[in-house]
């Protein structure tokens, strides 16, 4: 567009300038009557002469005269012309120009659009690495862009299924001894011979025994929850709730910690056991992380928020800085040194809870309580047969 109005422009000033040029018309011999092809003598003169449209020869200023007035009548209605159906042509191309480059533009940025969004679904849920962009067309620089990304997605995708198979099948190789460790020490404790010293050494080797073997279930269940869920069916968060909160009623009274419940209707699509792992690792997490004593209390409520459902947990227990909130997400952390030699858990409860939640297409957050504790918030996709 604006090299058209440029053109235009110098296109005028050309044009302009050739029509400003003075010419003088001097006719010797003979000149031409109002009829076609008739010739007369010329008049007794040397100058300018013109015929207007009677037949009278105008010579001298009046000759000038008239001539200088078709001249600028001429060039009037010729810069006229030129500006006009210059402009309207110039709209038309720029109209056409920009019209044909907003298609030629979004076919080509078509499949970058794609690899961005394949890309940005990939960032946002690590089980997505087995989608693909399989771009087809002309092997151009957009198409091998796509090819590059695709192999690079591959050999990630490769990458994490080859670690998440290798801590299953350790997991796996690895309750085979623990098993045999606790079936030797409490054959060796409930024998008749076996002294109390046996037995308080019993006690010890089971109970780390027992941790060794929490431990490896929850690299197992971290293992499978951070695979792509294939097969997914209905359902309801409130059931859920109900069925953990009566599973974890008996720790809760026995560590007095009051377990209230909310279940709402909070319809969804997914592996049940997997959510259920998920809030019972929640739940579980605020009955043993709580206050010492005083007033101590888990509420665990499911709940539709507009296209989403949530599951929000939240206890008392002792202040959390915000900037450790993050943290305590990641595999094996554990909250102020006082915690690692604790024998609750494996550090891995709310690990498998963000592995669950992004295997199913959600989100997790959490904030601390003002006094103490913490609120977690898990967002899930609603079903979307209930929503419609």
């Amino acid at each position: 567009m604006a090299a058209g109005v440029v053109l235009l422009g110098v296109t005028y000033a050309l044009f302009n300038a050739n029509l400003g040029q003075q010419y003088r018309v001097i006719v010797k011999g003979t000149y031409l009557s109002p009829s076609a092809g008739a010739t007369r003598p010329p008049p007794p003169t040397n100058d300018v002469y013109v015929m207007n449209k009677d037949g009278a020869v105008l010579t001298g200023s009046d000759a000038e005269r008239v001539l200088e007035q078709q001249r600028e009548q001429v060039r009037q209605a010729a810069i006229k012309s030129l500006l006009t159906e210059g402009s309207i042509a110039l709209l038309a191309v720029g109209a056409l120009a920009a019209g044909f480059g907003w298609l030629v533009a979004g076919r080509v940025l078509a499949p970058l659009h794609r690899v961005t969004d394949t890309a940005r679904r990939i960032a946002a849920s690590p089980s997505a690495l087995h989608e693909r962009i399989a771009l087809k067309g002309p092997d151009d620089e957009v198409k091998n862009l796509a090819d590059a990304f695709d192999t690079m997605v591959e050999r990630l995708d490769h990458s994490f299924d080859g670690q998440r198979r290798f801590v299953a099948n350790a997991s796996h190789e690895l309750r085979t001894p623990l098993t045999l460790g606790r079936a030797l020490v409490e054959v060796a404790m409930h024998r008749r011979t076996a002294s109390p010293d046996v037995k308080e050494l019993g006690d010890s080797l089971l109970t780390i025994n027992a941790r060794h073997e929490q431990l490896i279930d929850g690299l197992l269940i971290l293992a499978d929850s951070e695979r792509h869920l294939s097969t997914v069916y209905p359902v309801n968060l409130a059931d859920i709730v109900n069925h953990v909160a009566a599973q974890l009623a008996t720790e809760a009274a026995a560590a007095g910690v009051e377990l209230i419940r909310g279940p709402g209707e909070a319809p969804t699509r997914g592996d049940a056991l997997l959510l259920e792992r998920l809030v019972h690792n929640l739940v579980e997490n605020g009955i043993r992380h709580n206050l010492p004593s005083g007033e101590r209390w888990v509420q665990v409520r499911s709940r539709t928020a507009g296209d989403h459902v949530e599951i929000v947990v939240t206890n008392t227990g002792p202040e959390i800085p915000p900037y450790e909130v993050e943290s305590l997400f990641k595999p094996f952390y554990r909250l102020g040194a006082e915690r690692l030699v604790s024998t609750k858990g494996a550090g891995l409860g709310l690990s498998i809870v963000r592995s669950v939640t992004e295997a199913h297409s959600g989100t997790v957050t959490a904030l601390p309580r003002e006094g103490g504790g913490l609120e977690v918030t898990v967002t899930l996709p609603l079903d979307p047969t209930d929503a419609a």
